[in-house]
């Protein structure tokens, strides 16, 4: 069942007077989605944005929010979202963050309102997080301000209510907000990804060859809170994301042949858009969620077709005596690139979803796993042999110019792009296994999201 969050604007920093966000769910059925706001209210008066020095931006300082009720449930709750909101907005590098353990000799605020500001300046803070957190009758009040230091106001402020089983979703959803307000960004705390995982470690049904089985999890963006989305015992492979984050297409060997399956992890139902009709691999949802992308040898040879989420109007897109595989759509929908091994070693192509405009964009000595990057942004990441592994490159499609930004550290594969198009979510041997990882798109700031098992081809919703 859904939570709710409802949100209050505060202070002088007003958009709206009220709004209600959906939370993230906790039931391992219904955890992704994106958060939904209601229609809001006029506003009553003008937003401030937080500067920093020229050419640098804003020094900002995430101290303890403060516990205004004695539980430990209540203290608990405001030590994790203080923690996950200082690396949520660490994550986009918007801001200066000033580093937590150099805190201690400020002297905590009293109150929302009693702000020590002298000495917050004497830290180089531009702004100052302050929040509380207060048990209620149905769940918890959070209460955040950004105060500028400088000025020694307010320049931003929010009041949320809402269940206190998962306070993170409290710091994803300040982080988002507060990126949009002062660095008119699209943050993607809230977001979620999704993978294939063997961490359960059990065998696969009714085979005679010992195989783990390969089940889908998602997670939020940072790794926390995994769950386990297919329970079938079976090998499940290449999760995609719907755009509504309501549904994750995957391919399955379920029924012994691989095939297409769509899970509506909100709902708990199941769709069979391709019907066990031939051997399907490899979805991706069209931009606005109405068709799919896949691979399939229904006609005797691996090709890309596209077909309609309901299983309607099937449509043979490559046609080619090679393997074409790994479709993957641009952000207008309007094109589609995929492997083809048509002229050798496999190499990314581009076609019109027509079947017109076919053309080779990346001339590597192996390329196979595009994956286009949402607008404004024009470009394609994908696997490139590099020696004996594979590392991540990204090519700029109208300047044709390619940049690599893993070098060999571990095999790299599977990029997938953050809906902001800033990051990469990819699977790297780097730490032993295949794992889950991270990066920024200029190569920087690597985290790890994964440890248990293998999990491998990431997928970031939107």
């Amino acid at each position: 069942m859904t939570k709710s969050i409802a949100t209050k604007l505060l202070g002088v920093a007003v958009l709206a007077a009220s709004a209600v966000l959906t939370a993230q769910p906790t039931s391992a059925t219904a955890t992704a989605g994106k958060q939904q706001a209601a229609t809001p209210s006029q506003p009553t008066s003008v937003e401030l944005r937080l500067t920093g020095e020229p050419g640098s931006p804003p020094r900002l300082a995430v101290p303890d929010l403060l516990a205004l009720s004695p539980d430990r449930e209540t203290q608990d709750a405001a030590r994790v979202i203080s923690e996950v909101l200082y690396a949520d907005l660490d994550f986009e590098r918007e801001f200066a963050l000033i580093p937590r353990d150099t805190y201690k000799s400020i002297p905590v605020a009293g109150s929302i309102d009693a702000v020590p500001f002298d000495r917050w300046r004497e830290l180089g803070a531009d702004g100052v997080l302050i929040g509380t957190v207060q048990k209620t009758p149905t769940g918890v009040r959070v209460e955040m301000r950004l105060y500028n230091v400088r000025a020694r106001q307010s320049a931003y402020g929010r009041e949320y209510t809402g269940s206190g089983a998962n306070p993170r979703v409290y710091a994803h959803t300040m982080s988002d907000e507060l990126h949009d307000s002062q660095r008119q960004l699209r943050g993607v705390a809230k977001t979620k990804l999704t993978f294939i995982s063997d961490r359960n470690r059990e065998a696969v049904l009714a085979t005679v060859e010992k195989r783990d089985v390969k089940e889908v999890f998602i997670a939020d963006y940072d790794g926390a809170n995994p769950r386990r989305i297919t329970i079938n015992r079976t090998m499940n492979l290449t999760p995609s994301w719907s755009p509504d984050g309501r549904s994750i297409a995957y391919t399955s060997y379920r029924s012994g042949a691989p095939d297409l399956l769509i899970s509506n992890i909100f709902a708990g139902t199941m769709e069979s858009p391709t019907r066990g009709v031939g051997q399907n691999w490899l979805p991706a949802f069209s931009p606005d969620g109405s068709r799919l992308a896949f691979t399939s040898s229904r006609d005797g040879n691996s090709e890309i077709y596209v077909i309609n989420r309901d299983g309607s109007n099937l449509v043979r897109l490559t046609n080619s005596p090679a393997i074409d595989s790994t479709p993957t759509w641009s952000p207008t929908g309007t094109q589609i690139a995929f492997t083809s091994e048509r002229r050798g070693q496999p190499q990314i192509f581009v076609i019109n979803v027509d079947g017109t405009g076919l053309r080779q964009i990346s001339f590597e000595s192996y390329a196979d796993r595009a994956t286009w990057s949402p607008a404004p942004y024009n470009e394609i990441a994908f696997t490139a042999r590099t020696g004996p592994g594979f590392d991540i490159k990204i090519l700029g499609i109208a300047s044709g110019e390619t940049r690599q930004i893993t070098f060999g550290e571990g095999s790299n594969e599977s990029p997938a792009w953050a809906p902001n198009g800033r990051h990469l979510a990819f699977m790297s041997t780097r730490a032993g296994r295949s794992q889950i990882f991270t990066v920024d798109r200029d190569g920087r700031n690597l985290r790890q999201l994964t440890k248990d098992g293998n999990n491998t081809t990431p997928n970031w919703s939107q």
